[in-house]
């Protein structure tokens, strides 16, 4: 049978803020991706040791988890941070002085329906781990178009993008508590540890 958009593992997220008492609830199939809609670099501005994921097995489960934690917290809405932008931050899922209720409701969901609720450094440990052999390769073309640019194009015309993308990649595996230096090769970490 062909999967349905329905149907498949997808994730409802908790947040939190890393300076303030607000967090962030919602669902999504990629939170890795959902993490850098919300901000590029969202192991610098989220708590990820009290961030949570837990995982359903249907879209329709995550959305009724979503909209019970919405409603029933919704006298302690918040404006999203200025620095997230606004097409990423929703109107109704930020909320102030929730984060001990929302944990205790995500545990209680995930024991009641036998569900599996990650620690969301976990999860991202987890996840970079798993790209290991990919990560080691990307890296290294990575650093190539560094190279490249910074040897055959003008000061004026370079961009930048390869060494932000590779910095983003190697700065997210150390937040999230993986060596760099066994993931990445010497000539990347070479350039890493330079900057």
């Amino acid at each position: 049978m062909p999967r349905s958009l329905g149907k498949g593992r997808t994730f409802v997220y908790m947040l939190p803020w890393r300076e303030q008492d607000l967090l962030k609830v919602g669902y999504s199939r990629q939170p890795l991706v959902r993490l850098r809609t919300l901000h590029r670099r969202f192991f610098d501005v989220f708590d990820l040791d009290r961030g949570l994921l837990l995982e359903t097995e249907r879209l329709a489960q995550a959305r009724k988890v979503e909209r019970d934690l919405i409603v029933r917290h919704a006298g302690q809405r918040s404006p999203a941070p200025l620095v997230i932008p606004g097409e990423a931050a929703g109107y109704s899922e930020w909320f102030r002085g929730v984060c001990p209720e929302v944990t205790l409701e995500l545990r209680d969901v995930a024991a009641r329906e036998g569900l599996a609720l990650h620690s969301l450094r976990d999860w991202l440990r987890q996840w970079f781990s798993s790209q290991g052999d990919g990560v080691y390769e990307w890296s290294l073309r990575m650093l190539e178009a560094i190279e490249y640019e910074a040897f055959n194009v003008p000061p004026e015309s370079q961009r930048g993008e390869a060494a932000r993308s590779l910095r983003y990649v190697m700065d997210a595996c150390e937040a999230v508590g993986l060596p760099v230096a066994a993931l990445f090769p010497e000539r990347v970490l070479a350039w890493y540890w330079r900057l």
